[in-house]
């Protein structure tokens, strides 16, 4: 094997990626909203000895338009909470990282430091957090504290001029390091449990954070003691500038989109140098994992057809944001390779059919990356920060006064 072997995640969503996913003859429509449907993908990605996988989640109905539902009733819409089905899953697995996707627009950091941290305990180390901002009118108005104008087509054709979607991005930050200090304000030795004295907990080894950012206050401590990885991994999806900075910031891992090896290279190069500017020294390095949506096939003819099936029952030629690889297990792994020599240090790659095109790269994208020595044949970690080999971090409030 490679001296740094490939790093792999899925990205779960529905019933895959493709609009039109769900009327593939190899989906299972009537199983989506149960815990059984995601525990046997996780299961199957465990089983590709794949690091995590990451589920989509969101305040609003899936919609097509930048604010509102679409109307549209061909497509998959309602979903199950993300953080809670990977609680599910957490019980039905052994190995594989759990990252839900939790917004930090609407949501209090306290609950989700909450949240992760006890999955932390639940899965014995291998959570994981997804930091999403939610820019829609139609989410706000959910909650009713806050105001959010309706996004405009140049709000996302250019966001680092936004001023709405830079706000966005300002809160996250906030969110992120309010979380994160809430992951260190217990200590590691806090709790004592010392049966004879009577003293379950070190009350001088509990901290508050006293976060103060522009919208909101975080005293602290957090009511879940510091989580087994000390910090789960926190992790970004990034299309521009703003976005880069936000997750070299704050993030573990950063997903970026370029649509070909000389954007990957140069998208690697911008991030780094954003890293340099912005990221504290003593954060270790910024993992970039680059997305695609995959199409596979035993031959590239099988996968093109399947998609020019799914895009004739949608109507519509399917786009993304991501590179779209059509073509067979072993021609995604010269991709892989190729693209890796770019400077990328893994995929997360998002399966057009559920399940189909996960079995695809567990049963076939696999194998092919073992057989050329740049994946591995066995787990050599129990955590997920392990996974990435990424150390435990010690916590910040150690040693100091409440």
């Amino acid at each position: 094997m490679s001296a740094v072997p490939l790093q792999l995640a899925v990205a779960l969503d529905g019933a895959g990626w493709h609009p039109a996913a769900w009327r593939d003859p190899a989906a299972s429509p009537k199983a989506l909203f149960t815990a059984a449907y995601w525990a046997a993908l996780a299961a199957e990605a465990e089983h590709g000895l794949l690091d995590f996988v990451t589920i989509e989640d969101s305040l609003a109905l899936q919609t097509t338009r930048l604010d509102g539902h679409d109307g549209r009733t061909d497509q998959v819409r309602g979903r199950l909470d993300a953080a809670l089905v990977v609680s599910r899953i957490a019980l039905l697995t052994s190995r594989i990282g759990l990252v839900p996707t939790v917004t930090t627009t609407h949501t209090e950091p306290f609950h989700v430091a909450s949240s992760i941290a006890t999955l932390d305990y639940v899965s014995s180390g291998r959570a994981g957090w997804r930091a999403q901002i939610s820019g829609r009118h139609t989410e706000a108005a959910h909650f009713g504290r806050r105001e959010v104008p309706e996004l405009r087509p140049e709000d996302l054709g250019d966001i680092d001029r936004s001023p709405l979607v830079r706000e966005l991005f300002g809160d996250a930050a906030d969110a992120v390091e309010a979380v994160r200090r809430l992951w260190d304000s217990w200590e590691d030795d806090a709790v004592i449990r010392d049966v004879a004295t009577g003293r379950f907990v070190d009350r001088d080894k509990l901290h508050y954070v006293d976060f103060e950012g522009e919208r909101f206050t975080v005293k602290g401590p957090s009511i879940v003691p510091r989580p087994p990885q000390g910090q789960p991994l926190v992790t970004a999806l990034a299309h521009a500038r703003l976005p880069y900075e936000f997750a070299a910031r704050g993030a573990d891992v950063v997903h970026v989109t370029p649509h070909d090896t000389e954007r990957a290279r140069a998208v690697v190069a911008e991030v780094r140098e954003i890293e340099g500017e912005v990221r504290d020294p003593g954060a270790g390095a910024l993992k970039i994992f680059a997305d695609l949506v995959v199409f596979l096939g035993e031959d590239g003819d099988d996968a093109r057809e399947r998609r020019a099936r799914l895009d004739e029952l949608d109507g519509a030629a399917y786009t993304s944001d991501a590179a779209i690889f059509t073509g067979t297990p072993g021609e995604l792994a010269d991709l892989l390779l190729e693209w890796r020599a770019a400077g990328l240090e893994g995929f997360r790659l998002r399966p057009a059919v559920l399940p189909a095109d996960l079995n695809a790269i567990t049963r076939g994208l696999v194998p092919e990356l073992q057989g050329r020595g740049a994946f591995r044949r066995a787990y050599e970690a129990g955590t997920l920060r392990g996974h990435l080999r990424l150390p435990r971090p010690a916590g910040r409030y150690a040693g100091s006064r409440r």
